[in-house]
């Protein structure tokens, strides 16, 4: 893998990692469009350490501010009722799903799963599914009022991004919304979830950097793109919070139902593979 190539799939990942247009999916399937090698699964894994190192930083105070909570709340029972250590347990159980269903399946995630076809069809399945919940969810819910009902459900929906194409970000966002919360609420409860699931696999999968899974990618080209992942995913939270704030999902459900086409389009005249 060239620099070039590193700098341009870091910017595609914090792109779309935060977009709810799949990260994975866009990673696995742009090198194909430009002809380039598979980065490998353990590639498009780890450089999701920059982006999470772009949530930690956007959202540095509430991270610290529950994480304090939370730990506080470990030996002292009178606070274990404050709404940020009750939120610091819902990140904790709503990463249980992924975790769990992540190990189950790591070989298929990392096989079988990263087929183009599987991709297309997720894109275009999770496009359709988003522009139908817009139609009916409320939205009359804030991220304060998140239950331990919604972090399971949530986190359920995180697992399912584990199948490239789906997208971690737009599984959970829809989910916060059929369960009623905001868009803007959704979108934060998403990030604040995916911090313990995305730094876990990005350090499980960090042995494999370099090798031992087809990959094309170097440690050196794993760090370049890592770093330039950091810095559009940080702008891409910004947008994204301000965009949903007074926009839907319609636009980002219609680009992935177009994309997915055109991909199973290019699969189908063995144009990719």
């Amino acid at each position: 893998m060239s620099w070039f190539e590193a700098i341009l799939l870091g910017i595609v990942q914090g792109l779309t990692e935060f977009l709810p247009i799949s990260s994975t999916g866009h990673v696995r399937v742009i090198p194909a469009l430009l002809g380039w090698e598979d980065p490998g699964a353990a590639f498009s894994a780890v450089i999701q350490l920059g982006t999470m190192a772009a949530v930690l930083m956007y959202f540095r105070r509430d991270v610290v501010r529950i994480t304090v909570a939370w730990l506080r709340g470990l030996t002292n029972k009178s606070l274990r009722r404050t709404p940020d250590s009750i939120m610091g347990w819902y990140i904790a159980l709503g990463t249980i799903p992924v975790v769990v269903f992540g190990y189950a399946f790591r070989h298929q995630i990392t096989g079988s799963a990263r087929s183009l076809m599987i991709v297309a069809f997720a894109l275009i399945i999770g496009g359709l599914i988003m522009l139908g919940v817009e139609r009916v969810a409320t939205r009359q819910r804030s991220i304060e009022q998140v239950t331990l009902r919604d972090a399971i459900i949530v986190g359920l929906c995180q697992a399912l991004a584990l199948i490239p194409g789906v997208s971690r970000s737009g599984a959970t966002i829809v989910g916060g919304l059929v369960l009623g919360l905001d868009r803007e609420s959704a979108a934060r409860f998403s990030f604040l979830l995916s911090i313990p699931a995305v730094v876990l696999s990005g350090l499980y999968q960090l042995k494999d950097v370099g090798g031992g899974d087809g990959a094309s990618a170097s440690i050196v080209a794993t760090i370049i793109a890592t770093i330039f992942a950091f810095i559009s995913g940080y702008a891409t939270i910004a947008f994204l919070l301000r965009y949903l704030a007074r926009h839907t999902l319609a636009v980002f459900g219609i680009y992935r139902i177009a994309f997915g086409v055109l991909v199973l389009v290019l699969v189908g005249v063995d144009a990719i593979n």
